[in-house]
C-alpha cells in the first residue's frame, strides 16, 4: 500500500515551486519524439494526477504541445516544469524536479518503439509502444 506523500520542487531560478502529493513512488519514462525533443533526452516522470500546487505561475510559460496536452516551463531559467493533459489536468513532472531521497523506483516505459539505439537502461521494467501506451490512456487519464 502507498502512502501520499508531499513533495517539493523549484526551477533553477526559484522564481517558480511546487507542492505535489504523490501517492505512488513510481518513475515512468517516455521516449517519444516530443520528449526527447523537448529535453534532449526520455523523460523520466513521476505522475502527480492533479495533485500539482504551483507558486510563481506567473514566471509559467506554457506551450500547447499537442491537441491533448501541454508542457510547462519556467520563463525565467527554461527549466522544465511539467506535462499536463488539457482534459483534467493530470500532471506529470519532471522526475529530477522534485525532492531527492525519495524512494523512486522506475516501472515503466512509454513509446519504447521510439527510443533511439544509443542509450538503454539496466532494470527490467514494463515497455508499451506508442499505440499501446495509448489504447491504455483510452479508458483512463494516463502519461
Amino acid at each position: 500500500m502507498s502512502v501520499e506523500r508531499e513533495c517539493q520542487g523549484a526551477c533553477l531560478c526559484g522564481a517558480v515551486t511546487l507542492s505535489v502529493a504523490v501517492a505512488q513512488h513510481k518513475v515512468s519514462v517516455c521516449h517519444c519524439h516530443m520528449c526527447q525533443t523537448w529535453g534532449g533526452g526520455p523523460l523520466l516522470a513521476i505522475d502527480c494526477q492533479d495533485r500539482v500546487a504551483i507558486d510563481g505561475e506567473e514566471s509559467v510559460s506554457v506551450y500547447a504541445s499537442s491537441e491533448w496536452a501541454e508542457r510547462g516551463f519556467c520563463r525565467h531559467c527554461g527549466t522544465h516544469l511539467f506535462y499536463r493533459l488539457k482534459a483534467g489536468d493530470h500532471y506529470e513532472i519532471p522526475a529530477g524536479l522534485i525532492d531527492n531521497g525519495e524512494p523512486w523506483k522506475m516501472t515503466l516505459q512509454i513509446f519504447i518503439d521510439e527510443k533511439p539505439a544509443h542509450y538503454d537502461f539496466a532494470n527490467e521494467t514494463r515497455t508499451l509502444t506508442g499505440a499501446e501506451a495509448f489504447e491504455a490512456a483510452s479508458g483512463s487519464a494516463g502519461s
